[in-house]
């Protein structure tokens, strides 16, 4: 492919990932390089690519200890893949495995790379414990001391309190405020109900479950450790059971008059990796791969949540209206949406935002409402909610689930079909992507 060449198709060829987890359960005490490498190596396995020299391969986590430096390399030298595979670490919140799919399909679709692997992964049963500032001080004295005196000097200015380990924080930096206590704001201040919540909630864990058992699952996901589905999903979960769980975010807040915000309705802290396999179509062909999708477009956004008066995570309000208007696409032209589902009340103001007259004009300078979606088209094999949520692993289970999608619709209509991904990030960040179908 030279310069001046159109850019080719981005194709996305399938996906693996292993079952979420639910922290502390059964993947405790498994590292993120394990995680991920069990995800790679199935999708190796599934799709016969021992001994293939890729592209690249890019990968990453949030939750990243100090010795993860070449994480998605390591993972990928302990799979049947080419040592020679190169690869790289990248990280952007919940939204990381997402940016790696968007990473390598734009180096598909220059013609640098002819094909790849996108992934993340997360444990938060396995998220760095960090030390206090003065500790780590005289440690690095004591590692930079010349002699075993200057050593002990070193070391013995240390105190009983600089002992206490410093637990993970889930916290913006700029408000101190935890991700679910930021949403109960927003949520609040667009005025959604429990009602509403709990019955996404129960949607999610209904449509994930009918998927499993429809078999839907069985070429996305790998049992590991004993699991053979998501731990988290409830198939026997009601309205009324979700109705008996008690607020866990916003119950102090003063802005919070009447807190709707549940474990149930929020994601729960988990575990697990999830990998995509995309290429060009002339190595899809050469190895009989079916393309089921391709990478149509994506874009980014930032909202001021420190200083201004967006919510934390309504990013992707704002990025899907430049990404429609960019491909010439009305929100309700797209066949299938995929909305991940941080929290039930995330998707649901991000969904009233977009019908919201005031929302569009003032904030995205519209002069008219992007509209309402048909909810029958939403999240229609479960998400977030059901699943579970390691950070940087869900957005290579959005695409490769729509992707798969996507391909069997358009068999079954005989006309193509665009799916839409929406992923929200901490630090007020969002990444979203427009995938089309691919049939033979």
């Amino acid at each position: 492919m030279t310069p001046t060449d159109s850019p080719r198709d981005a194709l996305i060829l399938g996906g693996n990932r292993i079952p979420f987890a639910r922290s502390g359960g059964p993947y405790a005490g498994i590292s993120n390089q394990d995680l991920l490498t069990a995800a790679l190596e199935g999708l190796v396995a599934r799709y016969s690519l021992q001994g293939e020299k890729l592209g690249e391969v890019a990968g990453g986590a949030v939750l990243k200890l100090a010795g993860d430096l070449n994480l998605t390399r390591e993972s990928a030298l302990g799979t049947p893949l080419d040592p020679r595979t190169p690869a790289v670490d990248m990280s952007k919140a919940c939204a990381t495995s997402l940016e790696t799919v968007l990473h390598v399909s734009n180096r598909i679709r220059l013609g640098q790379i002819d094909s790849a692997i996108a992934c993340g992964v997360d444990s938060a049963s396995d998220s760095p414990i960090e030390v206090t500032p003065r500790l780590r001080r005289i440690l690095h004295r004591a590692f930079a001391a010349r002699t075993a005196m200057q050593r002990v000097k070193a070391l013995s200015a240390i105190r009983p309190a600089d002992l206490a380990p410093v637990p993970p924080r889930n916290g913006e930096p700029r408000t101190g405020l935890s991700m679910g206590e930021h949403q109960a704001l927003t949520t609040a201040q667009w005025g959604i109900t429990r009602e509403a919540q709990d019955e996404l909630a129960l949607a999610s864990h209904k449509n994930l479950a009918a998927a499993y058992d429809a078999g839907f699952l069985d070429d996305l996901v790998t049992g590991y450790r004993g699991l053979a589905r998501d731990q988290n999903l409830r198939a026997d979960s009601t309205l009324e059971k979700l109705g008996t769980l008690k607020p866990v975010f916003g119950v102090k807040s003063p802005q919070v008059a009447e807190p709707t915000m549940t474990a149930g309705n929020s994601t729960p802290l988990s575990d697990g990796a999830s990998s995509v396999l995309l290429g060009s179509a002339e190595w899809a062909a050469e190895r009989g791969l079916t393309p089921l999708a391709r990478v149509v477009d994506a874009r980014s956004a930032a909202v001021d949540f420190a200083h201004g008066d967006e919510g934390l995570l309504m990013a992707p309000a704002y990025a899907v209206p430049e990404l429609l208007d960019a491909n010439g696409l009305a929100l309700q032209d797209l066949d299938l949406y995929e909305i991940h589902e941080a929290f039930a009340s995330t998707v649901l103001t991000t969904l009233k935002a977009w019908e919201s007259e005031e929302f569009c004009r003032e904030r995205l300078g519209r002069s008219a409402p992007l509209g309402a979606i048909d909810r029958s088209r939403l999240n229609i094999t479960g998400s977030s909610l059901a699943a579970g949520h390691p950070f940087a692993a869900t957005g290579g289970r959005l695409v490769a689930t729509l992707a798969k999608l996507l391909h069997e619709r358009a068999k079954e209509t005989g006309r193509v079909q665009r799916g839409l991904i929406s992923v929200c990030a901490a630090a007020g960040q969002g990444t979203v992507m427009l995938l089309e179908s691919v049939t033979d």
